[in-house]
């Protein structure tokens, strides 16, 4: 099977949730005995060109546009290709939009934000509005990265049968990290500063929490600007015990991820989840959201608040910070849970569909 895949988000030295899933399936998708057209815009970083240098199964395609023309590139060379199989959109609905039914195209379709009230950002969901339903009609099978995902796709469109649909989840973005327990007491939280992951609603619990516990422990916020953030930003600065990092690369991620007590993720809205399944592999407590992906995610290895209420986000951070035994049972369960995602996993679940079509 000769499949050509998108690999700019795996390729960008500040990935994105969809980077990160793009640069998992890509590793493991390159240790199966496929032929692979790698399509990017740009040089791959050595960590991800070292995964298929010297390999004549691998075949390198950059293209030096931006936006529009390089999607419709893309569609021209496969058009040229019938060699390639077919195509595996990881993060964008444009080339499929551009090919219809002339070539076998796979998206993978990670949420539907865009189509939600959540504010977002404006380019990316007018595109998606866009080109997600001639997506939908012409792609060979759609695959979600959760149910909830695929829940939310056949809510949308009510046409679409759920036999066109694969779900093939996600795996850990790194190795489960070597912890440090005896630090002080720290709330971790991973995340673009935006209404979506609802740093606001957080930061007014965490400042909300009894003296004795907020005075011991820290608030860390990682994440680069997003959009409709200036409340965030202006409440970090005038709440004390909280650090704002914004962007930090996967490496000191991994440092935070090994001081911390809980990682509080109360998003509002999710496609899966990838940073909690880092925690959780590691067995970091996590309190997250009763909705969605992340409930599916995380099953009971973790504390569900509802995320629109703060005093429900107060009260989950307490119990945590304050009970050592449910801490303890979380993280037997969160480790054991996460040991159910692997990119093994989501690349079978994958290619069992391929190989029905191809």
């Amino acid at each position: 099977m000769h499949l050509g895949i998108d690999i700019r988000e795996a390729c960008s030295d500040k990935r994105t949730g969809k980077g990160q899933w793009t640069l998992g399936f890509l590793r493991e998708l390159l240790s199966r005995e496929h032929e692979l057209t790698l399509f990017t815009n740009t040089d791959p970083p050595e960590h991800v060109r070292l995964l298929f240098t010297n390999d004549e199964r691998f075949h390198l395609v950059k293209i030096c546009a931006r936006g529009l023309s390089w999607h419709c590139t893309v569609a021209r060379i496969l058009l040229e290709q019938p060699h390639i199989d077919a195509y595996i959109s990881t993060t964008s609905y444009i080339v499929p939009f551009l090919l219809g039914r002339r070539k076998k195209v796979v998206p993978i379709i990670h949420d539907l934000i865009a189509f939600r009230s959540e504010p977002h950002e404006r380019k990316a969901s007018l595109i998606e509005r866009c080109t997600l339903g001639r997506t939908v009609a012409t792609a060979e099978f759609l695959c979600t990265v959760s149910d909830a995902t695929k829940h939310d796709l056949l809510t949308r469109y009510s046409t679409l049968k759920p036999s066109r649909i694969a779900t093939i989840f996600a795996g850990p973005t790194s190795e489960p990290t070597l912890r440090h327990p005896d630090q002080p007491s720290m709330i971790l939280s991973i995340g673009t500063l935006s209404p979506r992951k609802n740093q606001r609603r957080l930061i007014q619990a965490f400042a909300s929490l009894p003296m004795d516990l907020r005075d011991g422990t820290s608030l860390v916020l990682v994440g680069k600007r997003g959009w409709k953030d200036n409340s965030v930003i202006r409440l970090i600065r005038k709440t004390p015990g909280v650090l704002w990092k914004q962007y930090l690369s996967d490496t000191d991620c991994l440092d935070l991820l090994s001081r911390a007590t809980i990682y509080a993720f109360p998003s509002l809205y999710e496609g899966f989840g990838l940073s909690v399944l880092d925690a959780m592999q590691s067995g970091i407590v996590v309190l997250t959201s009763a909705r969605g992906s992340l409930q599916e995610l995380v099953g009971d290895a973790a504390l569900l608040i509802d995320p629109e209420d703060v005093s429900s986000i107060e009260k989950g951070l307490q119990v945590l910070l304050s009970d050592n035994a449910l801490r303890a049972a979380l993280s037997d369960k969160a480790k054991a849970r996460a040991s159910l995602f692997t990119w093994k996993r989501t690349v079978d679940l994958f290619l069992a569909r391929m190989e029905t079509v191809v």
